[in-house]
């Protein structure tokens, strides 16, 4: 039997890296993002929307009844990043982080129900290390990862009486262009993007930044029930290592 993934934010570094995983794999794979994006293979299904607008995310689900009536996983990667002080930041900057990395969750965990439970299926949310462990300048950032992993939890006790499984992933520094994007805040030092990344790999255990592709397999991990049919409501923190060190040594 086909089995059928929808990966939101596909155009980005992990989103990208997630499609290639589950398409290599054989599953019929439905991509968005509100960013065009091209080169995907002729079989993957993408659409460029904001799957943060109630109404783009009906249009989306009711074209995919079209197409199939079960949903094998739901990737909620879509995530912007903004960084600049708390103090400095303006309610609408807010309140698009809170849309686009939160919001966006709820509804295709909303529209998306009937899809899963037809399939037993399994939700798969990208959070961040930084809802544990934080640096300055990224509170938004910080307070939606949080809220994704306290909704992870959330949706994984509603919907276990359907078998549907939910789990959240927290990537460390993953070179994608949202990590190169924040390396001005100023927590790692150095003239070039380069040197600065070459600090930021230090400070794991395993001395180095992550690829996209190590998440997308650590995405795939949550998503298949042959490899993780008894972890729900949990937190997969893939992050070299990072978070394992005391902040003082």
């Amino acid at each position: 039997m086909d089995r059928y993934a929808l990966i939101t934010g596909a155009a980005g570094g992990i989103g990208r890296a997630c499609v290639d995983v589950f398409f290599e794999r054989g599953w019929r794979t439905v991509a968005t993002d509100r960013q065009d994006a091209s080169g995907f293979p002729k079989e993957v299904l993408f659409r460029h929307m904001d799957v943060s607008d109630p109404a783009s995310i009906k249009i989306l689900f009711d074209e995919l009844a079209s197409w199939t009536d079960r949903l094998d996983v739901i990737v909620n990667n879509a995530a912007i990043q903004i960084c600049k002080p708390i103090i400095e930041m303006e309610v609408d900057e807010w309140d698009d982080v809170m849309a686009s990395n939160l919001r966006s969750i709820f509804l295709t965990s909303r529209h998306g129900y009937p899809f899963l439970k037809a399939a037993q299926g399994a939700i798969v949310n990208v959070s961040s290390v930084h809802a544990i462990a934080t640096s300055k300048d990224i509170s938004a950032y910080a307070a939606s990862k949080g809220g994704v992993v306290a909704l992870t939890r959330a949706l994984a006790l509603e919907f276990a009486q359907d078998g549907i499984r939910v789990n959240a992933i927290l990537p460390g520094a993953v070179d994608t262009h949202m990590l190169r994007s924040g390396l001005n805040r100023s927590h790692v030092s150095g003239g070039t993007i380069d040197e600065r990344l070459d600090e930021l790999a230090q400070k794991t255990v395993l001395g180095r930044i992550g690829d996209p592709e190590d998440i997308a397999k650590s995405i795939y991990f949550l998503a298949d029930s042959d490899l993780s049919s008894f972890m729900t409501g949990q937190m997969l923190i893939v992050d070299g290592g990072a978070t394992a060190r005391l902040s003082t040594e």
